[in-house]
């Protein structure tokens, strides 16, 4: 049984506006809950709840997100489809990895991995040459997409933080997107597998609604500014806000690796 918690006005309030700054930067970039999830532990939840309370309010200002870069066309359906169902096969062999291994042996995986990942993004520009969002119509497309879904869901499994971001960045290296649709696409892909943990939160009651329904406030509004923001300024906005979510997710690795 998970011990009741009083929350003053003063850390409601905060929650709300570090939840909306969250969604604000995951709705462009991803990795939303390296700044939220640990807002939630800050003000005394016990950790399922914090982790339910926290998932709820990222699916509701996703859902907003998703929605705003459809109506911009920055959504291909088939291909997020695709990825959603590499994603969830993925995630299912990432979490049984992971059982295997010590957390020690993946955060120094994920001390190489990160820092790789941010050069490769940053020299992008000479390594893989730019093309446009209708590119994503080409053959074998759906198989690739399957397979960004696979080895990111596979990540999400084996550790988590910053799974948009990687999928994102996967998106704009695999099907060579442009950084709005890519990021457009990884919010659905997102969406789903973060649905999918929703329920089943949801089923064993660890979600503290009322908290819950303040802080999805927050996260609306904060994905719907975000993904405005990506739409209208696309890669000058969206390129840096990614590098920042993987300096953050390093930070967090090499906090949790010395933690």
């Amino acid at each position: 049984m998970e011990r009741a918690v009083t929350l003053s006005v003063l850390e409601i309030v905060a929650l709300v506006a570090v939840v909306g700054l969250a969604g604000f930067g995951d709705a462009i970039a991803g990795g939303g809950g390296l700044i939220s999830l640990p807002a939630y532990f800050a003000v005394g939840l016990p950790p399922h709840v914090a982790l339910a309370t926290n998932k709820f309010s990222s699916c509701c200002g996703t859902l907003v997100a998703v929605v705003r870069f459809w109506r911009a066309g920055k959504v291909h359906l088939p291909t997020g489809l695709s990825a959603t169902a590499g994603a969830l096969a993925g995630s299912a062999c990432g979490t049984r990895v992971a059982l295997l291994l010590s957390p020690e042996a993946v955060h120094t995986v994920l001390l190489v991995l990160v820092p790789c990942v941010a050069v490769v993004f940053l020299a992008r520009a000479k390594l893989f040459p730019e093309r446009a969002a209708g590119d994503v119509e080409v053959r074998h497309a759906l198989a690739k997409a399957a397979l960004v879904g696979l080895t990111v869901g596979f990540y999400d499994g084996f550790f988590g933080p910053g799974t948009g971001t990687f999928l994102g960045i996967a998106f704009h290296f695999a099907l060579r997107m442009d950084l709005v649709s890519a990021s457009g696409n990884a919010r659905l892909t997102n969406l789903a597998s973060n649905a999918g943990s929703l329920t089943v939160f949801l089923l064993n009651g660890r979600v503290l609604f009322p908290l819950a329904l303040m802080t999805a406030a927050g996260g609306i509004a904060g994905n719907l500014l975000g993904s405005q923001l990506a739409v209208r300024k696309g890669d000058r906005v969206i390129r840096p806000l990614m590098v920042v979510m993987l300096v953050l997710l390093l930070g967090y690795i090499v906090k949790q690796r010395m933690g």
